[in-house]
């Protein structure tokens, strides 16, 4: 007789809905929102890859982690992380994430926004977060100009690069962050480029485990509207020039680490220093006057 004719499925593997292959951060993103909305070439969603990165070295609980981010092309990361979030006003993010972290102390609150976001409108709220050693960890996706509204010059915009409202170059001397971050009281500064995927990853999961005031600058390029205006070329020839002119120095001088057009870029982990936290020092201060009449805030489920 001859032998009975196998059925399909028992000689090649059709898998079941539960065996398809996902994606490996599928538990940090919200697929629902997907596909994003960011240009291709555009450095964020590499920025994006290296927080969840970060976030899964450190160890630190999903629950005890949120998200805020501002305005901008960088804003919408808050959108896409699968964790507590709000995508806040224009330049509000710091003021709400401080918010966020005086409710409740066990809170880490990591922001996810741009230069202009964070350092123009949001410049106020930045120094003096920093001033106060909050304990927040900031990440600065900077891409030179104001990118989604028109590609206009912005505070880190360097000297002689075009933008929409400098066509024939920019002449207003543009923030150099990692100082700025520094001379304001941050506590963790560094500066990568979104080609450094892995060392910008260490940095991110060092600085949500420092307590208080972390700062990281992210180098980015903007396709769409920079290189552009800029003739740059494409993104692609953006993470080139990262590579070849990167230059990485640990411990750098903040105040030596300007940014100039189409020159090299100091990168690298600049300061990493210890010193009392907004509700140390409160705390600390307010035991010292008011001594066993102090009593400690510790978070809503400790009241």
């Amino acid at each position: 007789m001859s032998k009975e004719k196998q059925p399909l499925t028992d000689t090649l593997h059709i898998p079941e809905p539960e065996d398809e292959l996902t994606h490996p951060m599928k538990d940090y993103l919200r697929s629902e929102r997907l596909p994003h909305i960011w240009c291709s070439t555009c450095g964020i969603g590499t920025v994006i890859t290296a927080f969840i990165t970060g976030l899964e070295k450190s160890k630190l609980e999903k629950e005890k982690v949120a998200v805020v981010s501002g305005i901008g092309c960088s804003g919408r990361a808050a959108g896409y992380i699968r964790l507590d979030s709000f995508h806040t006003t224009h330049g509000r993010a710091i003021p709400f994430a401080t918010g966020l972290a005086l409710g409740n102390p066990e809170l880490k609150v990591a922001i996810i926004s741009g230069d202009g976001d964070l350092t123009a409108i949001g410049g106020n709220h930045f120094i003096h977060a920093a001033r106060r050693n909050m304990n927040l960890t900031i990440i600065c996706i900077n891409n030179f100009n104001y990118a989604m509204t028109g590609g206009q010059a912005g505070p880190t915009t360097p000297l002689k690069a075009n933008a929409s409202t400098a066509p024939y170059g920019c002449y207003e001397y543009p923030f150099s962050l990692p100082f700025l971050a520094e001379s304001s009281g941050a506590v963790f500064v560094a500066r990568w480029t979104s080609l450094h995927v892995r060392r910008l990853a260490k940095s991110i999961s060092e600085a949500l485990l420092k307590p208080g005031f972390s700062f990281i600058e992210v180098i980015s390029p903007c396709p769409t509207l920079y290189a552009r205006r800029n003739r740059l070329g494409t993104g692609l020839d953006l993470m080139k020039f990262y590579h070849d002119n990167a230059v990485i120095k640990h411990g750098a001088d903040t105040s030596q680490v300007d940014i100039k057009y189409q020159e090299s870029i100091i990168v690298g982990k600049f300061v990493d220093k210890d010193k009392p936290t907004f509700f140390e020092s409160r705390n600390n201060f307010l035991k010292d006057r008011l001594g066993n009449h102090f009593i400690p805030y510790k978070g809503p489920e400790k009241i």
